[in-house]
Protein backbone atom coordinates (compact mmCIF):
# COMPACT_ATOMS: atom_id res chain seq x y z
CA UNK A 1 0.00 0.00 0.00
CA UNK A 2 1.53 3.35 -0.68
CA UNK A 3 0.85 6.13 1.76
CA UNK A 4 1.26 9.65 1.40
CA UNK A 5 2.79 11.39 4.08
CA UNK A 6 2.85 14.88 2.29
CA UNK A 7 1.70 16.31 -0.37
CA UNK A 8 5.21 17.14 -2.93
CA UNK A 9 6.28 19.87 -4.69
CA UNK A 10 9.47 20.13 -6.50
CA UNK A 11 12.19 20.74 -4.25
CA UNK A 12 14.73 24.29 -5.17
CA UNK A 13 17.79 22.21 -3.83
CA UNK A 14 20.40 21.88 -7.13
CA UNK A 15 20.57 17.98 -7.18
CA UNK A 16 23.23 16.40 -9.31
CA UNK A 17 25.14 13.37 -9.71
CA UNK A 18 28.82 13.73 -9.97
CA UNK A 19 28.90 11.43 -12.61
CA UNK A 20 27.25 13.81 -15.04
CA UNK A 21 30.00 16.11 -14.01
CA UNK A 22 32.50 13.88 -16.13
CA UNK A 23 33.46 15.22 -19.54
CA UNK A 24 31.60 12.82 -22.32
CA UNK A 25 29.76 10.79 -18.82
CA UNK A 26 25.94 12.46 -19.16
CA UNK A 27 25.86 12.37 -22.94
CA UNK A 28 25.58 8.96 -23.05
CA UNK A 29 29.11 8.48 -25.15
CA UNK A 30 29.79 6.47 -21.19
CA UNK A 31 28.51 4.01 -19.40
CA UNK A 32 30.88 4.94 -15.99
CA UNK A 33 29.17 2.95 -12.98
CA UNK A 34 27.03 -0.37 -12.69
CA UNK A 35 23.89 2.47 -12.95
CA UNK A 36 24.54 4.35 -15.68
CA UNK A 37 25.74 8.42 -16.45
CA UNK A 38 24.01 9.55 -14.13
CA UNK A 39 23.01 7.08 -11.68
CA UNK A 40 19.99 6.28 -12.18
CA UNK A 41 19.53 3.34 -14.54
CA UNK A 42 18.45 5.59 -17.50
CA UNK A 43 21.02 6.97 -20.16
CA UNK A 44 20.09 10.52 -21.05
CA UNK A 45 20.73 9.71 -24.76
CA UNK A 46 20.74 6.52 -27.41
CA UNK A 47 18.35 4.76 -29.18
CA UNK A 48 19.18 0.87 -28.82
CA UNK A 49 16.98 -1.89 -30.89
CA UNK A 50 13.99 -2.68 -29.54
CA UNK A 51 13.86 -6.34 -31.03
CA UNK A 52 16.83 -8.62 -31.77
CA UNK A 53 17.44 -12.49 -31.45
CA UNK A 54 20.36 -14.91 -32.00
CA UNK A 55 20.01 -13.99 -35.67
CA UNK A 56 18.96 -10.70 -35.25
CA UNK A 57 20.21 -7.03 -34.19
CA UNK A 58 23.85 -8.70 -32.53
CA UNK A 59 26.76 -6.71 -33.52
CA UNK A 60 29.08 -9.38 -31.99
CA UNK A 61 28.69 -12.18 -29.25
CA UNK A 62 31.67 -13.51 -27.47
CA UNK A 63 32.24 -16.10 -24.91
CA UNK A 64 33.27 -14.69 -20.89
CA UNK A 65 36.21 -15.83 -19.45
CA UNK A 66 35.48 -17.13 -16.37
CA UNK A 67 32.86 -16.53 -14.24
CA UNK A 68 31.33 -13.47 -12.40
CA UNK A 69 27.93 -11.06 -11.87
CA UNK A 70 29.79 -8.33 -12.56
CA UNK A 71 27.66 -5.30 -14.95
CA UNK A 72 30.07 -3.95 -17.24
CA UNK A 73 31.42 -0.42 -17.33
CA UNK A 74 32.03 1.24 -20.90
CA UNK A 75 34.16 4.66 -21.36
CA UNK A 76 34.53 5.39 -24.91
CA UNK A 77 35.76 2.29 -26.74
CA UNK A 78 36.65 -0.01 -23.77
CA UNK A 79 34.09 -2.10 -22.14
CA UNK A 80 35.06 -3.35 -18.57
CA UNK A 81 33.69 -5.90 -15.79
CA UNK A 82 35.21 -8.30 -13.12
CA UNK A 83 35.85 -12.34 -13.40
CA UNK A 84 36.95 -14.77 -11.14
CA UNK A 85 38.74 -17.88 -13.27
CA UNK A 86 39.20 -21.40 -11.07
CA UNK A 87 42.78 -22.77 -11.27
CA UNK A 88 43.21 -25.61 -9.00
CA UNK A 89 40.46 -27.70 -6.75
CA UNK A 90 40.00 -28.02 -3.78
CA UNK A 91 37.99 -30.04 -1.07
CA UNK A 92 34.58 -28.24 -0.35
CA UNK A 93 34.32 -27.39 3.35
CA UNK A 94 31.10 -28.49 4.81
CA UNK A 95 28.83 -25.25 6.02
CA UNK A 96 29.71 -24.11 9.40
CA UNK A 97 27.46 -23.30 12.37
CA UNK A 98 26.14 -19.72 12.67
CA UNK A 99 24.64 -19.75 15.76
CA UNK A 100 21.14 -20.19 16.55
CA UNK A 101 20.83 -23.38 14.61
CA UNK A 102 21.05 -21.09 11.93
CA UNK A 103 23.60 -23.09 9.35
CA UNK A 104 25.39 -21.43 6.34
CA UNK A 105 23.29 -22.12 2.94
CA UNK A 106 26.32 -22.14 0.79
CA UNK A 107 29.17 -24.47 0.37
CA UNK A 108 32.78 -23.51 0.81
CA UNK A 109 34.97 -22.59 -2.36
CA UNK A 110 35.56 -26.13 -4.64
CA UNK A 111 39.06 -24.10 -6.14
CA UNK A 112 40.96 -21.54 -5.60
CA UNK A 113 40.72 -18.48 -8.50
CA UNK A 114 42.43 -15.90 -10.16
CA UNK A 115 40.57 -12.86 -9.89
CA UNK A 116 40.79 -10.52 -13.01
CA UNK A 117 39.74 -7.25 -14.72
CA UNK A 118 38.59 -7.57 -18.02
CA UNK A 119 39.12 -4.99 -21.28
CA UNK A 120 37.57 -5.79 -24.17
CA UNK A 121 37.04 -3.50 -27.33
CA UNK A 122 33.71 -2.19 -27.67
CA UNK A 123 33.67 -2.04 -31.56
CA UNK A 124 34.18 -5.94 -31.87
CA UNK A 125 34.31 -7.69 -28.45
CA UNK A 126 38.33 -8.94 -29.12
CA UNK A 127 39.94 -8.72 -25.76
CA UNK A 128 42.05 -5.53 -25.18
CA UNK A 129 43.66 -6.81 -22.01
CA UNK A 130 43.40 -9.11 -18.69
CA UNK A 131 44.85 -8.29 -15.40
CA UNK A 132 45.15 -10.43 -12.75
CA UNK A 133 45.13 -8.26 -9.79
CA UNK A 134 45.35 -11.01 -6.86
CA UNK A 135 44.81 -14.96 -6.49
CA UNK A 136 43.89 -17.46 -3.80
CA UNK A 137 41.24 -19.10 -2.58
CA UNK A 138 38.23 -17.57 -0.77
CA UNK A 139 37.31 -17.96 2.56
CA UNK A 140 33.61 -18.43 2.35
CA UNK A 141 31.60 -19.62 -0.53
CA UNK A 142 28.93 -18.35 -2.07
CA UNK A 143 25.24 -18.06 -3.23
CA UNK A 144 24.26 -20.73 -5.44
CA UNK A 145 23.11 -17.89 -7.51
CA UNK A 146 25.73 -15.73 -6.67
CA UNK A 147 29.70 -15.88 -7.86
CA UNK A 148 33.11 -14.07 -6.19
CA UNK A 149 32.95 -11.41 -8.90
CA UNK A 150 29.80 -9.64 -8.32
CA UNK A 151 31.06 -6.01 -8.00
CA UNK A 152 31.06 -4.31 -10.55
CA UNK A 153 33.85 -1.42 -11.28
CA UNK A 154 33.56 1.77 -11.74
CA UNK A 155 35.61 4.61 -14.52
CA UNK A 156 36.35 7.78 -14.59
CA UNK A 157 37.93 7.24 -17.86
CA UNK A 158 41.79 7.82 -16.04
CA UNK A 159 41.08 4.92 -13.58
CA UNK A 160 39.25 1.94 -13.06
CA UNK A 161 38.64 1.23 -9.82
CA UNK A 162 37.97 -2.95 -9.07
CA UNK A 163 36.66 -4.00 -5.68
CA UNK A 164 37.09 -7.89 -4.63
CA UNK A 165 36.50 -7.38 -0.82
CA UNK A 166 37.65 -9.57 0.86
CA UNK A 167 40.43 -10.21 -1.98
CA UNK A 168 41.37 -6.27 -1.80
CA UNK A 169 40.44 -3.02 -3.77
CA UNK A 170 42.92 -1.73 -6.55
CA UNK A 171 43.27 0.81 -8.78
CA UNK A 172 44.22 0.38 -12.22
CA UNK A 173 44.88 2.63 -14.97
CA UNK A 174 43.13 2.12 -18.73
CA UNK A 175 46.38 0.29 -20.05
CA UNK A 176 45.26 -2.80 -17.20
CA UNK A 177 48.60 -1.71 -15.41
CA UNK A 178 47.46 -1.54 -11.14
CA UNK A 179 48.39 1.94 -9.34
CA UNK A 180 47.54 1.16 -6.02
CA UNK A 181 45.71 -1.55 -3.96
CA UNK A 182 44.18 -1.43 -0.45
CA UNK A 183 43.39 -4.33 2.22
CA UNK A 184 39.46 -4.35 2.90
CA UNK A 185 38.42 -6.89 5.65
CA UNK A 186 37.71 -10.75 5.30
CA UNK A 187 33.95 -10.39 5.47
CA UNK A 188 31.96 -12.61 6.96
CA UNK A 189 28.91 -12.66 4.72
CA UNK A 190 25.27 -13.56 6.27
CA UNK A 191 24.26 -16.95 5.93
CA UNK A 192 27.40 -17.38 3.10
CA UNK A 193 25.53 -15.55 0.59
CA UNK A 194 29.07 -13.84 -0.84
CA UNK A 195 30.05 -10.70 -1.49
CA UNK A 196 29.00 -7.59 -3.94
CA UNK A 197 28.98 -3.84 -3.06
CA UNK A 198 30.14 -2.13 -5.62
CA UNK A 199 32.42 1.57 -5.02
CA UNK A 200 30.92 4.99 -5.93
CA UNK A 201 33.35 7.58 -7.05
CA UNK A 202 32.44 11.30 -6.13
CA UNK A 203 34.98 13.92 -6.63
CA UNK A 204 38.63 13.33 -5.39
CA UNK A 205 37.32 10.05 -3.25
CA UNK A 206 36.81 6.68 -4.28
CA UNK A 207 33.93 5.28 -1.63
CA UNK A 208 33.26 1.45 -0.50
CA UNK A 209 31.28 0.02 1.67
CA UNK A 210 31.74 -3.32 3.80
CA UNK A 211 28.42 -4.27 5.64
CA UNK A 212 29.01 -8.10 7.18
CA UNK A 213 28.39 -10.11 10.09
CA UNK A 214 31.54 -8.40 11.65
CA UNK A 215 32.78 -4.99 12.10
CA UNK A 216 30.66 -2.86 9.42
CA UNK A 217 32.15 0.60 8.10
CA UNK A 218 32.08 2.57 5.44
CA UNK A 219 35.93 3.98 4.01
CA UNK A 220 36.65 6.86 1.12
CA UNK A 221 39.82 6.75 -0.14
CA UNK A 222 41.62 9.08 -2.27
CA UNK A 223 40.77 7.87 -5.86
CA UNK A 224 44.42 9.14 -7.19
CA UNK A 225 47.05 7.52 -4.36
CA UNK A 226 44.78 4.92 -2.38
CA UNK A 227 45.19 6.92 0.82
CA UNK A 228 42.48 6.70 3.41
CA UNK A 229 40.51 9.86 3.90
CA UNK A 230 37.85 8.66 6.18
CA UNK A 231 36.60 5.55 7.55
CA UNK A 232 33.10 5.32 9.49
CA UNK A 233 31.63 2.56 11.40
CA UNK A 234 28.22 1.13 10.40
CA UNK A 235 25.72 -0.37 12.97
CA UNK A 236 24.31 -2.87 10.27
CA UNK A 237 24.62 -6.37 9.39
CA UNK A 238 25.12 -7.89 5.43
CA UNK A 239 23.97 -5.63 2.63
CA UNK A 240 25.15 -5.33 -0.53
CA UNK A 241 23.85 -1.79 -1.99
CA UNK A 242 25.81 0.62 -3.47
CA UNK A 243 26.36 4.06 -1.92
CA UNK A 244 25.53 6.62 -4.24
CA UNK A 245 26.98 10.26 -4.44
CA UNK A 246 24.04 13.52 -5.04
CA UNK A 247 25.43 16.90 -4.86
CA UNK A 248 22.98 19.23 -2.36
CA UNK A 249 22.84 22.64 -2.47
CA UNK A 250 27.10 22.62 -3.54
CA UNK A 251 27.93 19.86 -1.89
CA UNK A 252 28.40 16.05 -1.93
CA UNK A 253 26.68 13.40 -0.04
CA UNK A 254 27.26 10.12 -0.13
CA UNK A 255 23.87 8.22 0.59
CA UNK A 256 23.95 4.69 1.27
CA UNK A 257 20.96 2.62 2.25
CA UNK A 258 20.85 -0.12 5.05
CA UNK A 259 18.60 -2.18 7.28
CA UNK A 260 19.14 -0.12 10.83
CA UNK A 261 19.17 2.81 8.82
CA UNK A 262 19.88 5.13 5.54
CA UNK A 263 22.32 6.89 6.31
CA UNK A 264 23.79 10.48 4.19
CA UNK A 265 27.55 11.40 4.96
CA UNK A 266 29.71 14.05 4.01
CA UNK A 267 32.16 13.10 1.24
CA UNK A 268 34.90 15.41 2.70
CA UNK A 269 34.76 14.44 6.25
CA UNK A 270 32.25 11.20 6.40
CA UNK A 271 29.65 12.75 8.79
CA UNK A 272 26.59 11.59 9.05
CA UNK A 273 23.67 14.47 7.71
CA UNK A 274 21.01 12.41 7.98
CA UNK A 275 19.25 9.45 8.35
CA UNK A 276 16.06 6.95 8.41
CA UNK A 277 15.19 3.88 9.20
CA UNK A 278 12.14 2.02 7.63
CA UNK A 279 13.93 -0.41 5.46
CA UNK A 280 13.80 -4.56 5.42
CA UNK A 281 16.76 -6.97 5.97
CA UNK A 282 18.95 -7.92 3.41
CA UNK A 283 19.48 -4.56 1.62
CA UNK A 284 20.66 -5.11 -1.69
CA UNK A 285 19.45 -2.16 -4.42
CA UNK A 286 20.82 0.33 -5.22
CA UNK A 287 18.84 3.81 -4.57
CA UNK A 288 18.21 6.70 -7.21
CA UNK A 289 17.43 10.34 -6.94
CA UNK A 290 15.87 12.46 -8.70
CA UNK A 291 12.70 15.47 -8.67
CA UNK A 292 14.71 16.73 -5.28
CA UNK A 293 14.25 13.56 -3.71
CA UNK A 294 16.14 10.44 -2.77
CA UNK A 295 14.51 6.91 -3.28
CA UNK A 296 15.39 4.14 -1.04
CA UNK A 297 13.78 0.37 -1.06
CA UNK A 298 14.48 -2.73 -0.09
CA UNK A 299 12.43 -6.32 -0.13
CA UNK A 300 13.30 -8.92 1.74
CA UNK A 301 10.56 -10.25 4.51
CA UNK A 302 8.97 -7.21 4.21
CA UNK A 303 8.71 -4.10 1.93
CA UNK A 304 9.91 -0.87 1.39
CA UNK A 305 10.20 2.30 -0.89
CA UNK A 306 10.72 5.65 0.70
CA UNK A 307 11.09 8.79 -0.88
CA UNK A 308 13.00 11.69 1.19
CA UNK A 309 13.06 15.19 0.13
CA UNK A 310 16.75 15.76 0.04
CA UNK A 311 18.27 18.72 1.88
CA UNK A 312 17.20 17.82 5.33
CA UNK A 313 19.22 17.05 8.11
CA UNK A 314 19.22 14.71 11.55
CA UNK A 315 16.65 11.76 12.17
CA UNK A 316 14.17 11.40 9.40
CA UNK A 317 12.54 8.52 10.34
CA UNK A 318 8.69 9.66 10.21
CA UNK A 319 9.25 13.15 9.39
CA UNK A 320 7.71 14.83 6.73
CA UNK A 321 11.02 14.04 4.89
CA UNK A 322 9.55 11.24 3.90
CA UNK A 323 7.27 12.56 0.79
CA UNK A 324 5.51 9.13 -0.08
CA UNK A 325 6.40 5.57 0.62
CA UNK A 326 5.34 2.41 -0.89
CA UNK A 327 4.56 -0.81 1.64
CA UNK A 328 4.08 -3.12 -0.63
CA UNK A 329 5.89 -5.23 -3.71
CA UNK A 330 9.56 -4.10 -3.90
CA UNK A 331 12.50 -5.61 -4.90
CA UNK A 332 14.86 -7.87 -3.44
CA UNK A 333 17.39 -8.10 -6.20
CA UNK A 334 17.17 -5.98 -8.21
CA UNK A 335 17.39 -2.29 -8.18
CA UNK A 336 14.74 0.89 -9.13
CA UNK A 337 15.22 2.47 -12.58
CA UNK A 338 14.53 6.07 -13.00
CA UNK A 339 12.62 6.82 -16.30
CA UNK A 340 11.36 10.08 -17.28
CA UNK A 341 9.09 10.85 -14.30
CA UNK A 342 8.56 8.00 -13.66
CA UNK A 343 10.11 5.15 -11.15
CA UNK A 344 9.19 1.32 -11.80
CA UNK A 345 10.20 -1.61 -9.31
CA UNK A 346 10.16 -5.29 -9.16
CA UNK A 347 7.82 -7.37 -6.95
CA UNK A 348 11.10 -9.59 -5.06
CA UNK A 349 12.33 -11.34 -7.63
CA UNK A 350 9.82 -11.67 -9.66
CA UNK A 351 8.74 -10.69 -13.23
CA UNK A 352 5.85 -8.63 -11.63
CA UNK A 353 6.27 -4.94 -11.55
CA UNK A 354 5.06 -1.79 -9.98
CA UNK A 355 5.09 2.13 -11.84
CA UNK A 356 4.87 5.09 -9.93
CA UNK A 357 4.73 9.12 -10.64
CA UNK A 358 8.29 9.98 -9.17
CA UNK A 359 7.23 13.13 -7.82
CA UNK A 360 4.51 12.70 -5.76
CA UNK A 361 3.71 8.58 -6.01
CA UNK A 362 1.05 8.20 -7.52
CA UNK A 363 0.15 4.75 -8.19
CA UNK A 364 -0.02 3.82 -12.21
CA UNK A 365 -0.38 -0.18 -11.82
CA UNK A 366 0.97 -2.28 -9.37
CA UNK A 367 2.23 -5.42 -9.14
CA UNK A 368 1.54 -6.01 -13.00
CA UNK A 369 3.19 -9.64 -14.26
CA UNK A 370 5.93 -9.73 -17.72
CA UNK A 371 4.33 -12.75 -18.92
CA UNK A 372 7.60 -15.00 -20.22
CA UNK A 373 9.62 -14.21 -17.38
CA UNK A 374 10.62 -16.39 -14.92
CA UNK A 375 12.20 -14.17 -12.39
CA UNK A 376 14.81 -11.06 -12.29
CA UNK A 377 17.71 -10.34 -10.63
CA UNK A 378 19.24 -8.03 -13.44
CA UNK A 379 18.01 -4.14 -12.36
CA UNK A 380 16.08 -2.36 -15.54
CA UNK A 381 17.17 0.05 -17.17
CA UNK A 382 15.89 3.00 -19.51
CA UNK A 383 16.56 5.36 -22.44
CA UNK A 384 14.17 7.80 -24.14
CA UNK A 385 10.28 6.36 -23.84
CA UNK A 386 11.16 2.83 -22.81
CA UNK A 387 12.67 0.56 -19.92
CA UNK A 388 14.29 -2.94 -20.28
CA UNK A 389 13.02 -5.96 -18.13
CA UNK A 390 15.96 -9.02 -18.61
CA UNK A 391 14.80 -12.22 -16.72
CA UNK A 392 16.99 -14.79 -15.69
CA UNK A 393 16.70 -17.67 -18.15
CA UNK A 394 17.28 -15.02 -21.14
CA UNK A 395 13.95 -13.24 -22.59
CA UNK A 396 13.85 -9.33 -22.57
CA UNK A 397 10.50 -7.61 -22.03
CA UNK A 398 10.43 -3.91 -23.59
CA UNK A 399 7.86 -1.95 -22.27
CA UNK A 400 6.81 2.32 -23.20
CA UNK A 401 7.11 4.37 -20.07
CA UNK A 402 4.01 4.98 -19.86
CA UNK A 403 0.77 5.48 -17.13
CA UNK A 404 0.01 2.08 -18.09
CA UNK A 405 1.97 -1.41 -18.87
CA UNK A 406 2.54 -1.72 -22.60
CA UNK A 407 5.15 -4.05 -23.88
CA UNK A 408 6.78 -2.98 -26.91
CA UNK A 409 9.01 -6.14 -27.69
CA UNK A 410 9.93 -9.34 -26.26
CA UNK A 411 13.36 -10.92 -27.23
CA UNK A 412 14.59 -14.02 -26.20
CA UNK A 413 18.55 -14.95 -26.20
CA UNK A 414 20.00 -18.68 -25.64
CA UNK A 415 21.68 -17.65 -22.11
CA UNK A 416 21.03 -16.69 -18.52
CA UNK A 417 21.05 -13.30 -17.57
CA UNK A 418 21.79 -11.91 -13.40
CA UNK A 419 24.46 -8.87 -14.65
CA UNK A 420 22.50 -5.70 -15.30
CA UNK A 421 22.10 -4.58 -19.01
CA UNK A 422 24.15 -1.53 -19.89
CA UNK A 423 22.86 1.39 -22.96
CA UNK A 424 26.16 3.38 -24.58
CA UNK A 425 24.85 5.10 -27.32
CA UNK A 426 22.68 2.84 -29.65
CA UNK A 427 23.76 0.04 -28.25
CA UNK A 428 22.51 -2.46 -25.64
CA UNK A 429 25.44 -4.76 -23.68
CA UNK A 430 23.73 -8.04 -22.05
CA UNK A 431 26.37 -9.99 -20.16
CA UNK A 432 25.07 -13.99 -19.69
CA UNK A 433 26.58 -16.57 -17.50
CA UNK A 434 28.14 -17.32 -20.96
CA UNK A 435 28.74 -14.69 -23.35
CA UNK A 436 28.46 -11.14 -23.55
CA UNK A 437 26.52 -9.20 -26.43
CA UNK A 438 26.43 -6.21 -28.19
CA UNK A 439 23.27 -5.38 -29.27
CA UNK A 440 22.57 -2.69 -32.32
CA UNK A 441 20.50 -2.28 -35.10
CA UNK A 442 22.31 -4.52 -38.44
Amino acid sequence: MKEKITQTTFVSCFIVYLFTLFAAGADGANWPSWRGPVNTGSAPEGNPPLTWSETENIKWKVAIPGSGLSTPVVWEDKLIFLTAIPTKEVKAETPADQGGGRRRMSQGPTSEYKFDVVCLDRKDGKMIWQKTVTEGLPHQGHHADGSFASYSPVTDGKHIWANFGSRGFYCLDMEGNIKWSQDLVKMDIRAGFGEGTSPCVADNAVIVVCDHEGDSFIVAFNKETGEELWKKERDERTSWTTPIAVEVDGKIQIIVNGANLARAYDLHTGDVIWTCGGQTDNVIPTSVAGFGNVYLTSGFRGAALYAIKLGQTGDLTNSDAIVWKVTRDTPYVPSPVLAGDKIYVCSGNKAEISCYDAKDGKENYVKQMLEGLSGIYASPVGVKDRVYFVGRKGTTKVIKVSDTLEVLATNKLDDGFDASPIIVGDELYLKGSKNLYCIAKQ
